[in-house]
């Protein structure tokens, strides 16, 4: 995240919101040490794509937060929607650039749940039984999202639809697939790559794949 605060973040992400932001100039060394860039959009996960009926699908969010949900697909949808465009890192080494995803920023959720002073990290869990872990930190940025859609497209049951998380400045591992909960802890807690020797950071420009 550099240099930049909070606010500068919640600034951006509100032009963003309101439609003013401009597309960021992109500098010509955006692929990470270690990647190679992809047109094509190879299909990762546990081997499991589990279908998740709209009229299913929910998402909780609890943990330390002032105000615990659970929203159906239908109060998901009726939050303020969000579009954006950044690059995707996959530890395997291929990176994809200007996915354009759209969905439910993940600020949005912040202002509807109000995490507590003492959560410090995340953790989000799967309809697949995945699971990962990052530092709040590092989803209070103005690009991560629940996203829904790709391309302008629902995003297909094959890339984790009906929802996936997206933290694009982190390896993809650390936006959960089919994701089902999000929880506000204040210990870290490791996920499913985690625990098997990925790293707990994912830092792509430090090419910061395995602990």
């Amino acid at each position: 995240m550099g240099n930049d605060t909070l606010t500068d973040r919640k600034e951006r992400w509100a032009r963003k919101m309101s439609g003013k932001e401009r597309p960021a100039v992109r500098s010509t060394d955006r692929l990470p040490p270690g990647q190679h860039l992809t047109t094509g959009f190879p299909v990762l996960d546990l081997g499991i794509q589990p279908v998740v009926p709209l009229d299913k699908w929910s998402l909780e969010i609890k943990g330390l937060v002032e105000n615990p949900v659970t929203l159906n697909w239908e109060q998901f949808h009726a939050l303020p929607r969000f579009e954006d465009t950044s690059d995707f890192h996959c530890v395997t080494t291929w990176s994809k650039y200007d996915c354009r995803w759209s969905g439910v920023a993940f600020f949005t959720l912040l202002e509807l749940v109000k995490p507590r002073p003492e959560a410090k990290f995340v953790y989000f869990e799967s309809y697949d039984g995945y699971s990962t872990n990052t530092a709040l930190e590092a989803c209070m940025d103005d690009d991560v999202l629940v996203a829904t859609g790709f391309d302008g497209k629902p995003i297909p049951k094959e890339h984790g639809g009906p929802a996936r998380v997206i933290v694009p400045k982190l390896y993809a591992w650390k936006g959960a697939k089919f994701v089902r909960s999000i929880e506000f802890v204040a210990v870290d807690r490791l996920g499913f790559w985690e625990v098997r020797g990925y790293s707990n950071t994912a830092d792509p420009w430090t090419d910061d794949r395995f602990s």
